[in-house]
C-alpha cells in the first residue's frame, strides 16, 4: 500500500476475528515500526505493554467503558511514555510524554492498517481514573504514563471510509 493512499484509507476497527491471532514475530514487527516515531529531542520515552490474555482484554471495559469490543481482539498495545525519560522541564510543569506516546501510537495505527490488520486507538491518558487502574493493574511505576490502549487483530469488518475530510474553511494562511 502507498503511504498517501494509507493515510487517507485508515479507520479504527472495532470488530475483530476472536479466531485468528497474530505471532510473537508479528507484534514485534508493528512495535518496531511504532518506535520509528519522532519525539522530542530523541528521546523514545515510548514503552509498550502487550496483553493478549483473553480474560485481561474483556476486562477492560470495566474501567475504559470504550474498549469493549477489545475481548475478540488478538491483542491490545497498550502504548505509555515515560514521563522521566521524556523531553520536560520540572521547574516548568510541562513533558512531552503524551505527544511521544501519541506519535508512536499513530505509527502503530498505520503499521496494523499497512500490514492488513485492524485496530483501534483507545485513550488512557489524560483520564486520571484509567491512567491510575492501568498503573496499578500492570505494576507500572509511577513515572510511566499510559497513552492508549491499542487493540489490533484481524478484521471482521470492512469500516467504512469517509468522504473527503478536507475542510477548506479550518484552513488558515499566515493568521487566523
Amino acid at each position: 500500500m502507498e503511504l498517501y493512499e494509507g493515510l487517507l484509507s485508515r479507520r479504527s476497527v472495532r470488530k475483530y476475528d476472536p479466531n485468528k491471532r497474530l505471532t510473537k514475530e508479528q507484534i514485534l514487527e508493528l512495535i518496531r515500526a511504532a518506535s520509528y516515531a519522532p519525539s522530542a529531542h530523541n528521546k523514545q520515552p515510548w514503552h509498550f505493554l502487550v496483553i493478549e490474555d483473553k480474560e485481561v482484554l474483556a476486562g477492560f471495559r470495566s474501567f475504559q467503558p470504550w474498549t469493549t469490543f477489545a475481548k475478540d481482539a488478538s491483542c491490545a498495545i497498550i502504548v505509555c511514555a515515560d514521563m522521566e525519560e521524556s523531553f520536560h522541564r520540572e521547574k516548568e510543569d510541562w513533558n512531552f510524554a503524551q505527544i511521544d506516546g501519541s506519535l508512536a501510537a499513530q505509527n502503530l495505527l498505520l503499521a496494523c492498517h499497512a500490514k492488513g490488520l485492524g485496530a483501534c486507538f483507545c485513550g488512557a491518558a489524560p483520564m486520571p481514573s484509567v491512567i491510575n487502574t492501568l498503573r496499578e493493574k500492570f505494576n507500572m511505576p509511577e513515572t510511566m504514563l499510559p497513552i492508549s490502549i491499542v487493540t489490533v487483530g484481524y478484521p471482521d469488518e470492512e469500516p467504512r471510509v469517509p468522504h473527503d475530510r478536507l475542510r477548506l474553511e479550518k484552513i488558515h494562511w499566515e493568521k487566523f
